[in-house]
Formats: structure tokens, C-alpha cells, sequence
């Protein structure tokens, strides 16, 4: 009986891991600016003749917008997303430069 009880838990904390990492979500802010460019492409796409459209907002922040038609879009990521690590550019002239010093 106990080796049931063990092996139910450990399937039921496996399932809830996967889903976890795989599948919860939060909100993720968005500006005015790409919460319009969204608007505009579901415009685009859809063929969609609305003239306006309004900010979906969680926690003071716009994480979406819904079009006058009904489409709603809210912009959402992984939990176990991690944050995007800076690039860094280099100018090309600076590494010319150093390959070409005479």
C-alpha cells in the first residue's frame, strides 16, 4: 500500500514539475508603442476594419490590447524563462583597427 501512496506522489510532483516549467505563464509589460505596432498587425492579417482598440492592463502595466472586433491579445512568457542576457556590439572598424596595427 505504501509503495502505491510513494509512486502516486512522485508521478503527481513529476506532472506538476513538467507543467510548470513548461507551461505556467505570467504577464509580460508591454509598451504603448508595441501594443499599437500589435494592433496594427492584426489589422493587417485579419483585414480587420476597427478604428480603435484598448490597453489591457495587469498591475498598472499594458500587457495587451483588444481590438474593437473582439480579438484580444495579451502578451504572456514562460515562468522558467530567464532573463535575456545583454549583447554587446563591437564596431568593426575598432576590431579592423586592432587586426591591422602596423
Amino acid at each position: 500500500m505504501i509503495e502505491i501512496l510513494t509512486a502516486t506522489v512522485w508521478t503527481t510532483f513529476l506532472v506538476y514539475a513538467v507543467w510548470y516549467f513548461t507551461m505556467a505563464k505570467h504577464y509580460a509589460p508591454l509598451t504603448q508603442e508595441e501594443a499599437h505596432v500589435l494592433w496594427k498587425i492584426h489589422k493587417q492579417n485579419a483585414k480587420c476594419p476597427s478604428t480603435k482598440w484598448r490597453k489591457i492592463k495587469k498591475g498598472g502595466k499594458i500587457v495587451g490590447f483588444e481590438c474593437e472586433c473582439g480579438y484580444r491579445h495579451i502578451q504572456r512568457r514562460p515562468i522558467a524563462k530567464g532573463t535575456p542576457s545583454p549583447t554587446t556590439q563591437t564596431s568593426v572598424t575598432v576590431i579592423y583597427k586592432r587586426l591591422h596595427k602596423s
